[in-house]
């Protein structure tokens, strides 16, 4: 199975703060790598600097054979490659729901007008909101804009989805829907890299999970052994939280 997102030796401080300390991990074609850690381990930093919105200061990071990590490298050609789905639902609030979505294509993978349309109404449908195209992000509940957000990050057909605990704004009653479609996406081979607080998706949808403390991975192996049969106390200590 090809690699699709390498990291070798990833550092990342802020000021005198160490947050990312010696990260190295490999994502292959097709595969949910879920981030698991207390807040602070470092989850979102290493999602931000796959997707080059931070700047690492060491080590180097591989997107399908490139070194995206050199300082020539182009940010915006290599997000145009990659799909991101934040926290917040970050939807343009002056554009309709099909006005997210075509924005991309039109704009990033240049098709026409109409055919970006056709596309983005696919996806819409794909995500069971095909009747609000025409809608304004302000009159969706949350789960539906997340829905939307994930349909415009897969509209360009990414080479992976960085998903950065997209439930954690989320009301508990619309979860569900969000996460069902995340599961759908990996059924449909979707190569993603997910931070997340939700562990019994992740045991479910995970085929590795890897667990943060302080920056550095502690443990990480199957989704199944890791959340069931912890072996580093680390990991353990944070799970007994979730287990009560």
């Amino acid at each position: 199975m090809s690699v699709v997102v390498k990291l070798e030796n990833i550092h990342k401080s802020f000021g005198n703060t160490d947050v990312l300390r010696g990260i190295s991990l490999d994502v292959h074609h097709g595969e949910v790598v879920a981030l698991i850690g207390a807040s602070g381990s470092g989850k979102s930093t290493l999602l931000r600097c796959v997707n080059l919105l931070e700047q690492i200061d060491d080590g180097q990071i591989w997107l399908g054979g490139d070194d995206i990590s050199n300082p020539q490298v182009h940010p915006d050609k290599v997000r145009a490659r990659i799909g991101v789905v934040f926290q917040q639902f970050n939807l343009f609030p002056h554009l309709s729901v099909l006005g997210n979505i075509t924005l991309s294509l039109t704009h990033v993978k240049k098709m026409k007008g109409s055919e970006a349309q056709a596309h983005a109404r696919e996806l819409l449908a794909h995500v069971g909101l095909a009747e609000k195209a025409s809608w304004y992000p302000d009159r969706l509940s949350g789960g539906q804009q997340q829905r939307v957000a994930l349909a415009r990050a897969i509209a360009c057909k990414p080479e992976v989805l960085l998903l950065d605990e997209i439930t954690s704004a989320l009301d508990p009653e619309l979860v569900g829907e969000v996460l069902e479609l995340v599961h759908t996406l990996k059924d449909e081979g979707t190569t993603i890299m997910m931070a997340t607080h939700e562990m019994a998706f992740a045991r479910d949808v995970a085929d590795r999970v890897f667990f943060l403390d302080n920056g550095v991975i502690a443990e990480s192996g199957p989704a199944g052994g890791v959340l069931e049969n912890p072996q580093d106390s680390r990991t353990q200590a944070f799970l007994r939280r979730f287990s009560g």
